[in-house]
């Protein structure tokens, strides 16, 4: 079971996820609807794993996760987006995502990378 910390600008995403979480045993730890307080609440919470939405109002999921790797290189981080721009997915795994998971989800996919996700 995973510590879990979601951050996505839109309400039915984030309940989504949650939903996904108990399905799969999870814990959600932390929620956020935007990027500002990110980092801060990573440091409170200590989630096992972020999921990450990409595209959000006043900072993007971008700038995000290379927040967190900073402060975390060994942090695992589950960007999720509308965005198939593989330019944009090969900027966010060498920032250091863990997966990349493309909108609009499956919900068993979704678990899937989760699980494996936590126990890489």
């Amino acid at each position: 079971m995973a510590k879990v910390m979601i951050i996505d600008d839109s309400d039915a995403i984030r309940m989504v996820l949650k939903d996904i979480l108990v399905i799969g045993q999870h814990s959600l730890v932390a929620e956020l609807p935007s990027g500002i307080d990110a980092l801060e609440e990573y440091i409170k919470s200590n989630p096992d794993i972020v999921l990450l939405d990409m595209a959000m109002p006043k900072k993007d999921g971008l700038a995000v996760l290379r927040e967190v790797m900073e402060h975390n290189p060994k942090a695992k981080i589950i960007m999720i987006s509308a965005s198939d721009n593989q330019e944009t997915v090969k900027d966010c795994i060498g920032a250091g995502a863990s997966a990349y998971i493309l909108k609009p989800f499956n919900f068993q996919d979704v678990l899937n990378i989760i699980n494996q996700v936590s126990k890489s």
